[in-house]
């Protein structure tokens, strides 16, 4: 089984904060580039002569690309040290956004935000099961849920403030203000993180055998599932809370500001019960979505209904990330990077899966429908999860 653990993995005596402070500025960064462009795609289809649905690639493209790079990249530096392998891929964002802000063509632009996608897919790969590098074991699902923290910060601030930037200076300076944030971000990791060694590389069998672990393969089709289900019904949350709650056009972004809020909330609460009871807590997060969901035509349907739901579904969806990515760890501790490039690869993957099969469900049967697809996902979801109940004794 490979370990990427350095020797005092798992036994380390004191807790580098600021390394871990570093590497969620870094996941805040990576997310903030991955959606992005959602909020400049008209400024870029109108400037470059696209339509928006082709504009839309720039988001498409980089998430399918994430999705690949997250199981590859592992395997492809062997033995390197993962400080130095996040700084690079750090160095590979700060210059793909260079080529994204002076792009003449859209062809240049969607190459380099194949790029931003390696970049992402390595970076989320290592990261993601880096606290058990960084702290004591008792703290390492409170560190996993500080570097998880920026996935929920780029949504509230990183997204909404780049769009703002985007609609006064212009898209190709939102994407400027991007590579130099990614340029600080990689002076911040040489000069915080310690020498991450990886005593062994990742050897592509050795992510195929990751799959004989039942926990291992319970916590991949949880991701699978929840992602898609999460992302089915999200991506068309503004008509649902327009059509179905009745809330007004110009309310819709305060309330997903309000949305991201609770998320972040959530991902702390979640990263504090997980060091508890890390079974029972993805059980009750997978639970309390399917509630929101299967409950959303029924008491969604008036505006302050609308509003509480989505608000709960913030909360709750919050704590999706730390939780899973704490169950890869404690599925496969000697294999942490290896069980969590697959994790990062799969989650990725479903975000276009579940806008994918959300635009076809509400295309064939309406919008109320795809919220049921979404519930029933997360039922099916906590079933798989309650066939696995030795989780916690991983710890």
């Amino acid at each position: 089984m490979t370990t990427t653990s350095d020797p005092t993995a798992g036994d380390r005596q004191t807790d580098s904060w600021l390394a871990v402070g570093v590497v969620a500025f870094g996941t805040f960064l990576l997310v903030t580039a991955e959606q992005l462009p959602i909020g400049l795609l008209m400024r870029v289809g109108s400037e470059l002569e696209v339509s928006a649905g082709a504009a839309g690639l720039m988001v498409t493209v980089t998430s399918i690309v994430a999705g690949l790079a997250a199981p590859v990249i592992p395997v492809a530096v062997g033995r390197m040290d993962r400080r130095w392998l996040l700084v690079g891929l750090m160095g590979l964002m700060t210059l793909a956004n260079v080529v994204s802000g002076v792009a003449r063509t859209f062809e240049v632009l969607i190459a380099s935000r194949a790029v931003v996608g390696v970049a992402i897919g390595g970076f989320w790969a290592v990261a993601g099961g880096l606290a058990v590098r960084l702290v004591t074991a008792r703290r390492v699902p409170q560190a996993t849920a500080v570097i998880f923290g920026g996935v929920g910060a780029a949504n509230v601030f990183g997204v909404p403030i780049g769009t703002l930037l985007g609609d006064l200076a212009g898209w190709r300076v939102a994407f400027a203000t991007l590579s130099g944030l990614a340029l600080a971000a990689l002076i911040a990791l040489l000069a915080m993180l310690p020498p991450l060694a990886a005593l062994e590389p990742v050897r592509p069998r050795q992510l195929v055998g990751q799959f004989r672990d039942r926990g291992v393969r319970v916590g991949i089709v949880a991701t699978l599932l929840v992602v898609t289900a999460h992302f089915a019904a999200y991506t068309f949350v503004s008509p649902v809370l327009q059509d179905l709650s009745g809330v007004r056009a110009d309310l819709v972004g305060p309330l997903l500001f309000g949305f991201g809020l609770a998320g972040i909330a959530g991902n702390f609460l979640a990263g504090a019960a997980v060091a508890r009871r890390l079974h029972r807590t993805v059980l009750a997060i997978v639970g309390a979505l399917a509630t929101v969901l299967l409950l959303f035509p029924l008491l969604g349907v008036t505006v302050v209904g609308g509003i509480v739901l989505l608000i709960a579904w913030g909360l709750v969806y919050g704590g999706v990330s730390v939780s899973l990515q704490t169950w890869m760890i404690k599925a496969a501790p000697r294999a942490v990077e290896a069980a969590t490039a697959l994790w990062v690869s799969v989650f990725n993957l479903a975000i276009g899966l579940g806008a994918l099969s959300g635009g076809l469900v509400v295309d064939a049967l309406g919008l109320e429908r795809v919220l049921w697809f979404g519930g029933a996902c997360f039922v099916v979801t906590g079933l798989a999860v309650w066939t696995v109940r030795t989780v916690d004794s991983l710890r």
